[in-house]
């Protein structure tokens, strides 16, 4: 993973989570929410599946859950609440988002963490830890 495109997820993730606001949520995910459920708990198991995995075969499917979370993350930015929402609808829709921008980023920082333990860390950062 090059320090660039780690760059780019960060960056995105920031921008996805500017200026949402914490709401109870009423009202269960919308349609393309739902999907994004289902593409991040895929990405979640692909990360499940790297943590038991070993070598180089760890690192392909940690490559694997990366590209994942970019195209995942990529849709979420492009994902706006529908127009003619109430307040508490747009609250709700803004809530739902929210949780999976936060699922994300768990699994952005779970994979940090992992390549850390691999002392494959990228950004120049391998030896952070050892501190």
């Amino acid at each position: 993973m090059n320090k660039q495109t780690i760059h780019r997820m960060i960056a995105t993730f920031a921008v996805c989570s500017v200026g949402f606001i914490s709401a109870p949520a009423m009202a269960g995910p919308d349609f393309f929410q739902q999907q994004m459920i289902q593409r991040v708990m895929q990405a979640k198991q692909k990360l499940q599946q790297a943590e038991a995995a070993k070598g180089a075969e760890r690192q392909k499917l940690m490559d694997e859950h990366m590209k994942m979370l970019h195209e995942t993350m990529g849709k979420c930015a492009a994902m706006k609440p529908k127009a003619g929402m109430s307040a508490q609808e747009r609250d709700e829709w803004y809530s739902e988002h929210q949780k999976l921008m936060n699922q994300m980023m768990e699994q952005m920082m779970e994979e940090h963490r992992m390549m850390m333990d691999m002392g494959n860390m990228p950004m120049d950062m391998g030896d952070m830890h050892k501190h």
